[in-house]
């Protein structure tokens, strides 16, 4: 008897392209004869739909396949197993996961605890500091209308201007450093600055995107990418090396700039690969994740020394994403994969 799965995809995040992009991957490499698919879109605005095409999901440019899910309850309590292909806001941050646990169905991927944290970068340091994986320094700020408030790292608060933000930065990690907002991804809002005039634009700009603003000194270094998949036996995959075209790995390098290249393995040495490796595990785990995640560091140039960048409790899946190619890379195919994540959600 097959699996009835829902594929949920879309969302209401500035990922839904992207999220589409994954969903028509693992559409496409998802075995027919085990499982009875049930694609779901979610609309920017939060409409759900049922998508009737299994060959191809082209959205807005085929809305004859899409009818209007009226009782989402009703038509999700009807299936047995969920897997979301959502990233960003509303899919990766714990609130779908939230649903799926009222309803009691099994779902791929991180739980609540863990896909909060992991969405969260402010909070995901402060579980990264707690389990001594170093990071860049960094600056947490905090955006309510125009007023910006600085949390040191006891988490005393401080009403400040942005032209005072811009002079803590400037004394306490200098440039160049990294704007991003603490809630996104797929490095949609980043921005690197050089000077202050640069540092004061971006976070106004990073401002657009959530009310927490990270500010991260710049390691010169490699960008490298280890993926993990399991529950509570979880293994690591060999490491990758991002090749950005643009100076850092922007929304535009990963997804629309050819030029962009990955390196697998990464061109590092293998007493660093291990120990990137082990990391990536030490992490997860921290977070409290299950199923899958990828883990992001960097490895400075001059000492090799590790930074942990971030954790992406669901990664991208399309044809091109890091996190299939890199247990490709170990001999497990995606239709594999697939399969395995969603016994791990059965789990």
């Amino acid at each position: 008897m097959k699996i009835k799965l829902g594929l949920i995809f879309g969302g209401m995040s500035t990922e839904n392209e992207v999220s589409v992009m994954s969903a028509n991957s693992i559409l496409k490499n998802l075995d027919k004869n085990k499982y009875e698919i049930f694609p779901i879109y979610i609309s920017k605005s939060g409409e759900w739909y049922q998508y009737d095409n299994l060959e191809n999901i082209e959205i807005n440019e085929n809305m004859q396949y899409m009818k209007k899910l009226e009782d989402i309850m009703g038509y999700l309590q009807s299936l047995d197993v969920l897997f979301p292909v959502l990233h960003g806001l509303y899919g990766e941050d714990g609130t779908i996961q939230g649903l799926f646990e009222i309803l009691k169905k099994p779902y791929v991927g991180c739980g609540v605890l863990a896909s909060s944290v992991g969405m969260d970068k402010a909070y995901t340091k402060v579980i990264f500091d707690k389990a001594n994986i170093r990071q860049a320094p960094y600056i947490y700020l905090k955006k309510y209308k125009d007023q910006y408030t600085y949390i040191d790292k006891d988490f005393n608060e401080k009403k400040v201007s942005l032209e005072e933000a811009a002079d803590i930065v400037e004394k306490e990690i200098d440039f160049p450093v990294f704007i991003k907002p603490a809630n996104s991804g797929s490095s949609v809002g980043i921005n690197k600055a050089k000077n202050k005039e640069e540092l004061k634009k971006y976070i106004e700009y990073a401002g657009k995107f959530d009310k927490k603003i990270l500010i991260e000194k710049g390691i010169g270094g490699k960008e490298v990418e280890c993926a993990v998949l399991g529950n509570d036996d979880v293994m690591a995959s060999c490491v990758g090396e991002i090749k950005p075209a643009d100076e850092f790995y922007s929304y535009d390098a990963k997804y629309q700039n050819e030029d962009s290249k990955t390196l697998i393995p990464a061109n590092i040495d293998e007493e660093v690969s291990n120990k990137i490796r082990k990391l990536a595990i030490k992490a997860f785990k921290a977070i409290d994740g299950k199923g899958l995640s990828r883990v992001d560091f960097f490895v400075e140039d001059k000492t090799n020394q590790i930074y942990i960048n971030e954790i992406n409790t669901l990664p991208g899946f399309t044809k091109i994403s890091m996190y299939p190619k890199l247990f490709e890379a170990e001999g497990i195919q995606y239709n594999y994969l697939l399969d395995k994540l969603i016994n791990l959600a059965q789990e």
